[in-house]
């Protein structure tokens, strides 16, 4: 069933006087107009669709608008929205948890009746994690479960992917499942995958060893990788856990992998933690819902919400911004209806807005730049703002912004967040200007072509921002040759240091 908020443009709400179409609106300041302008009439954005707004970040009065109040797809800059009303509805110190529970009894180091395990949606979990669950148990004197083992996961709905996210993303590790039972493999946080680790033969044409990270049972690894020069390629197979490895290596290489059905490659990775910790299971596996009223025999509990939030926004991590909508309210529509409840408090009329997930995955989110300001500047008024703030990537410093605006009046100044989308491309955040005066911006473009880099422009209008005009503007920064063509098929073959239809933490390129 299809999903729709609809929510009013924050700055009409506010009573601002913002254009929907056509031409720019600035106040007082003729040299800003004339720079944003000029950037904006650049070739690169012909045929585009692009909004930008300039708001003072304390009192909210418009410096320059175009096209701000019109909806568009957002992208990744609609984490700032998830972020900030998950920080609201469920609080700065939320921690999720993970348990081991069983309404058995104990009879010396027997447990006479079935072990759950109960997810409670933490994507942070890891294999040592699991592991140290199996180790408490241990701990507790309990050798063998005179029962199944219950596998957990109804925290969370069925639904693995966010309604309107494109299929042939599935293999890629920025585009796994969402499940109340899952584990990262690596310090990314990287939820619902795999590490593939190919590491070259004795000789040249010799079989690459092919291994996974955390150990399984649950995928299956088809290799025709050798040794030798020709680089690796790693794809698990559409609706499958048969992931294909091809190519050739001299060197040892890692790839990140999605998986079919998270919870089912936890089973796997807790089964053997039990083994590890010499505990016997003599029932089998059942995949149900704990029993209501079982004890807790051991409990893992997460780093809180606020902590979560920079891995989150730094890398643009979409399956931790899923893991707080489902943590919201159970499934894709009922977290973002909870969450909804939150936005009016941040500035955005949920009666002329669409969102469909918390990533910004989705096709189908309808966002302004209005509305993210909109969010920025409230955001200032919370509780919370000051860690949240710090989440954000730094232009030059860190995150998405990493590689971005380096020596320039921007770098370790601007604050923002990234989006990236094939034809879209975003840029949200706060900025200080030469003369101390604190703005919050907004830039997003649709319709924008893959080789016309529309980072540049949004580093561009960030500079002009941070500096005093003139010359700072000229200079296009990491640009590319404009005007290069590629058949559509040809696209997966860029080098991902030209590729800006995805975020650089996606593709290891920042």
């Amino acid at each position: 069933m299809k999903f729709r908020v609809l929510g009013a443009v924050v700055a009409v709400a506010a009573g601002l006087n913002l254009t929907s179409s056509g031409g720019a609106v600035a106040v007082g300041n003729e040299a800003l107009t004339a720079d944003l302008d000029a950037i904006l009439a650049d070739n690169a954005l012909k045929g585009a669709d692009v909004g930008l707004v300039v708001r003072d970040a304390n009192s909210g009065e418009v410096i320059y608008t175009r096209q701000s109040s019109r909806r568009s797809q957002v992208a990744s800059n609609i984490k700032l929205l998830t972020t900030t009303t998950a920080l609201d509805l469920l609080g700065s110190d939320f921690r999720w948890k993970t348990e081991l529970v069983s309404s058995g009894t104990k009879s010396g180091s027997t447990l006479n009746g079935d072990l759950a395990l109960r997810g409670g949606g933490d994507p942070t979990m890891s294999r040592l994690r699991y592991q140290q669950l199996a180790d408490a148990l241990k701990a507790s004197g309990v050798t063998t479960v005179n029962g199944a083992l219950v596998i957990d996961d109804t925290k969370f709905d069925a639904q693995p992917y966010g309604t309107g996210w494109a299929w042939d993303d599935e293999p890629f590790s920025y585009s796994a499942e969402t499940s109340a039972l899952t584990l990262s493999p690596d310090a990314k946080f990287s939820a619902g995958t795999v590490v593939v680790r190919v590491k070259p033969g004795a000789a040249a044409g010799a079989p690459a060893v092919v291994t996974t990270e955390p150990a399984n049972d649950h995928v299956q690894i088809v290799s025709t990788a050798t040794t030798g020069n020709a680089g690796i390629t790693v794809e698990r197979e559409h609706g499958t856990n048969r992931i294909i490895v091809a190519g050739s290596t001299s060197v040892e290489t890692t790839r990140l992998s999605t998986v079919k059905d998270p919870t089912g490659l936890v089973t796997s990775v807790f089964q053997k933690a039990l083994q590890a910790s010499g505990i016997t299971v003599t029932g089998g596996v059942k995949r149900q819902k704990a029993p209501a009223g079982a004890a807790v025999l051991a409990t893992d509990t997460s780093m809180k919400l606020s902590e979560l939030n920079v891995p989150l926004l730094k890398d643009s991590n979409n399956m931790l911004a899923e893991v707080l909508v489902k943590t919201a309210g159970g499934s894709f529509t009922n977290g973002v209806n909870q969450l909804s409840t939150k936005w009016s408090g941040l500035g955005v009329d949920p009666n002329a807005v669409e969102v469909f997930d918390g990533s910004g995955m989705s096709r189908l989110d309808q966002f302004s730049p209005d509305d993210l300001t909109s969010v920025l500047i409230k955001a200032k008024t919370k509780p919370w703002f000051s860690g949240w703030q710090a989440s954000l990537p730094v232009a030059g410093v860190d995150g998405t912004l990493a590689n971005r605006m380096k020596n320039t009046a921007a770098a370790g100044n601007v604050k923002a967040k990234t989006g990236s989308l094939s034809g879209v491309s975003g840029l949200s955040g706060y900025v200080t200007t030469a003369a101390g005066r604190d703005l919050v911006f907004s830039v997003v473009q649709n319709n924008v072509l893959l080789f016309n880099n529309p980072k540049n422009i949004e580093d561009r209008i960030a500079v002009r921002l941070a500096s005093d005009g003139g010359s700072s503007i000229a200079p296009q920064v990491q640009s590319v040759p404009q005007q290069r063509k590629a058949p559509a098929q040809d696209r997966a073959k860029v080098p991902a240091q030209e590729r800006f239809d995805v975020e650089c933490s996606w593709i290891g390129t920042c």
